[in-house]
């Protein structure tokens, strides 16, 4: 198998054009065209054609991870599902997650923490707090230090009545108001004790 061209490729930088001479073209990173002694001529045995696709697909691996993980944080869990799509096989997927960590780009710590402050300043709970962090696939080592941001609830609970019931204390709009308040994420105890505050009488 002769390499017929080799190129920089003119829109992803750091990637080179292997142009075969069946006419496929191989998509690699500068470290496959140092490690192979790649140039355009250069004829590769069949062992080495298919040492270099391989790469070559490994390659591909680890810039699609680093492009997912440039456009938006996500858990290693997400990640490894995306990579799954473009057929990576679970080893492939754990060395690339591993390795994204070790550069910076996979931190599921903080990626913990920012979609608790996310949905925290949107007024929600602590239970839809956890049904995100699970939904995500957030490893649990890093639930409790991420929740752990989260200030009294009390005066979110207190401006989201006073804005649904505005003074009013008819009990089907009560009722409905903390209704809400539980899809939301907040325990009953916490709705209790903000009806408490709001004057009316709750009944354990």
């Amino acid at each position: 198998m002769v390499i017929q061209e080799l190129k920089p490729s003119r829109h992803v930088e750091g990637r080179w054009l292997a142009v075969l001479e069946d006419g496929s073209i191989l998509r690699i990173g500068e470290g496959e065209v140092v490690d192979f002694a790649l140039y355009a001529g250069r004829e590769l045995s069949e062992e080495e054609a298919d040492r270099l696709q391989d790469a070559a697909r490994r390659s591909g691996l680890k810039a699609k991870a680093i492009e997912l993980l440039m456009r938006r944080p996500q858990s290693r869990k997400e990640l490894g599902r995306r990579l799954a799509e473009q057929e990576a096989s679970q080893e492939e997927i754990e060395a690339i997650c591993d390795r994204m960590e070790e550069l910076g780009y996979l931190n599921e710590e903080e990626y913990a923490a920012r979609v608790v402050r996310h949905y925290a300043a949107k007024g929600f709970g602590e239970r839809k707090l956890r049904d995100e962090l699970y939904r995500r696939g957030i490893s649990r080592e890093f639930w409790e230090d991420a929740l752990a941001q989260i200030e009294d609830n009390s005066e979110v609970i207190d401006a989201f009545l006073e804005k649904k019931l505005k003074g009013d204390h008819d009990p089907k709009a009560v009722k409905k108001a903390s209704e809400a308040l539980a899809r939301r994420g907040f325990s009953w105890s916490e709705i209790g004790d903000a009806l408490r505050r709001y004057g009316m009488e709750v009944w354990d």
